[in-house]
């Protein structure tokens, strides 16, 4: 297998055609994104956050970065978190997801405390020891090189800050599994076609759920990044899975 490819969906495609790639994915879905994912996951995904937000540890004053924050479901708890005196970056590398970001945020009332960056999760443009928690949510997967992106979130962090990823991984148990493969390949396309208007951006979103890493393997490749304490929550059967670790 060519070191200059990597995986886009099912596909192989050249590594800098993927983020090219995904941008256009993202650009087509993004004035859908926000209700596709209440439709999908049957509003389940707001349980999934809270879960995460409720393990930030975030107090008053601390800072946090959100990665592929998308519309900013992480980041308006995150500054909920944090009060006036913290401070929480929303971030994603694609630019029409951040302005719909940024633009709830300001109507959520966060106008002084929240900022925005359009950040590639493997080139992290802010100094060592910046933040006291970092997230990523359902935007690992994305990544190219999730080992540069993961050893660029270590070096963000505190001594002591915490990581966490919540995305979409493999059910516990064969029936859920079957069930969940009819759904994400019959579906979800048609849900996307007759919603969003674009069938191929959610086909694609199911096959890149299909080749993330298992929970093992991502606690491993925490740990292989110098993360310390990894470990991992199972939610709705494996269906999504919240990973943490720590810098020590």
């Amino acid at each position: 297998m060519s070191n200059d490819s990597t995986d886009f969906g099912f596909r192989r495609v050249a590594v800098d055609d993927k983020v090219k790639l995904v941008r256009g994915v993202f650009d087509s879905v993004a004035g859908k994104y926000d209700l596709m994912n209440d439709l999908m996951s049957f509003g389940i995904h707001r349980l999934w956050k809270r879960i995460t937000l409720s393990r930030t540890g975030l107090r008053p004053g601390m800072r946090a970065l959100d990665l592929a924050g998308g519309t900013g479901d992480l980041s308006a708890g995150m500054l909920r978190q944090v009060g006036r005196n913290g401070m929480v970056v929303l971030s994603d590398i694609n630019a029409e997801m951040l302005t719909r970001g940024r633009d709830r945020l300001l109507n959520d009332g966060f106008a002084a405390e929240g900022q925005t960056a359009q950040v590639n999760a493997e080139i992290i443009p802010f100094a060592d020891n910046s933040f006291d928690a970092v997230t990523i949510g359902f935007g690992l997967r994305n990544v190219t090189d999730k080992d540069k992106a993961l050893a660029e979130m270590l070096r963000v962090l505190k001594p002591g800050g915490r990581l966490l990823v919540l995305e979409f991984s493999r059910p516990r148990h064969d029936a859920t599994k079957k069930l969940y493969d009819l759904y994400s390949f019959k579906a979800l396309p048609l849900m996307g076609r007759l919603v969003a208007g674009d069938a191929q951006s959610y086909q694609y979103l199911a096959e890149s759920i299909r080749m993330f890493p298992d929970q093992d393997t991502l606690r491993g490749m925490m740990e292989n990044a110098g993360f310390i304490r990894c470990d991992y929550l199972n939610m709705s059967d494996g269906i999504v899975a919240l990973h943490w670790g720590f810098k020590a």
